[in-house]
């Protein structure tokens, strides 16, 4: 299923996106479980103290806008959403895939990749 107008991504994940837009990290953190691994740019964040790492470090040293190009339910609780960034980071725009695994309704796993 692609994004359409039935298609919406759950709570967690869509919080999550907008906190991290907005470098609100409290509010990102809180969408993830105390054990939460967040796996970007080959480098793995565990637990609250890694995910928060992340958080605060991720794009930082950038300025970028975000765009949604798609949102979909790969299984249950299993979703891949697709953003473009374009910004003043080397190459100036990207597509990333997000492969989010939430567990009661949190995020419990985060893969970012090209």
């Amino acid at each position: 299923m692609t994004l359409n107008e039935t298609t919406v991504a759950p709570d967690a994940i869509t919080k999550y996106q907008a906190a991290h837009d907005s470098q609100d990290v409290v509010t990102a953190l809180a969408q993830f479980t105390v054990d939460a691994c967040v796996i970007d740019d080959g480098k793995a964040y565990e637990g609250v103290a890694g995910v928060e790492t992340f958080l605060r470090k991720a794009g930082s040293e950038y300025t970028y806008t975000r765009t949604l190009i798609s949102a979909e339910e790969k299984a249950p609780d299993c979703w891949r959403i697709v953003n473009h960034l374009a910004g003043n980071f080397p190459g100036g725009h990207v597509d990333l895939s997000y492969e989010f695994q939430l567990t009661n309704g949190l995020i419990a796993r985060l893969v970012i990749a090209p």
